[in-house]
């Protein structure tokens, strides 16, 4: 049986790098959809909307295909999470950011989606990943801020860069997801529709019989 062709719908070269992990051949796709909040719409509900659209803004692009989307936002805990840490932009706003996250809980919430492009089937998920913030001083915090210039990324930092010195503890069952794609519920969809990553033909095997 002919293995569906994979479709990473984004253009993060975060995510790029995660699902090369699988050893898996993929297709790119940039999908074009507007990610505004809905009025009322909770972090939960935008993450999970957002990584379908995106998955199904490229489907007809690719007949026969798995196309994976993902969107990623962030929330303070305790408060209501409509309240979402967007990507700062500026610096002034990622100082303002690190400084409310300083000493609390930062939860981030993954949308993933696996779109079956054949009948328009859809396996979606949401991964929660907290993230326990040590007591920073404003020196520590614009330090930070100038060596890493996090102003494009939720929450105003880089977890696989020096944001680790920015944590007490991480809380989750998969550190990818904090990056931006839950591998290992991915690998569980992906097993769904019969693709076993471990057995399956990989990117060089792929690149070899071309």
């Amino acid at each position: 049986m002919t293995r569906p062709r994979l479709v990473l719908a984004s253009t993060s070269p975060f995510r790029r790098e995660l699902l090369a992990r699988l050893g898996l051949p993929f297709d790119i796709a940039a999908p074009d959809v507007d990610e505004a909040q809905l009025p009322g719409e909770g972090a939960e509900g935008l993450v999970l909307r957002l990584a379908e659209s995106k998955a199904r803004a490229v489907a007809d692009q690719f007949p026969d295909a798995l196309v994976i989307g993902s969107d990623q936002v962030a929330g303070l805990a305790g408060e209501p999470d409509r309240a979402i840490l967007g990507k700062p932009g500026t610096r002034e706003r990622a100082i303002e950011q690190l400084t409310r996250a300083s000493g609390r809980t930062v939860v981030f919430y993954t949308g993933l989606c696996l779109l079956r492009t054949g009948d328009a089937t859809a396996q979606t998920a949401c991964e929660i990943f907290k993230v326990h913030f040590r007591t920073l001083t404003a020196d520590q915090i614009a330090a930070y801020i100038d060596r890493e210039q996090p102003l494009g990324c939720a929450g105003s930092f880089k977890s696989e860069g020096l944001g680790i010195t920015l944590f007490e503890r991480l809380e989750g069952d998969d550190p990818n997801a904090l990056i931006g794609l839950p591998l290992i519920r991915l690998v569980d969809m992906l097993a769904a529709e019969g693709v076993d990553v471990l057995t399956a033909p990989t990117s060089a095997q792929g690149a070899a019989g071309s």
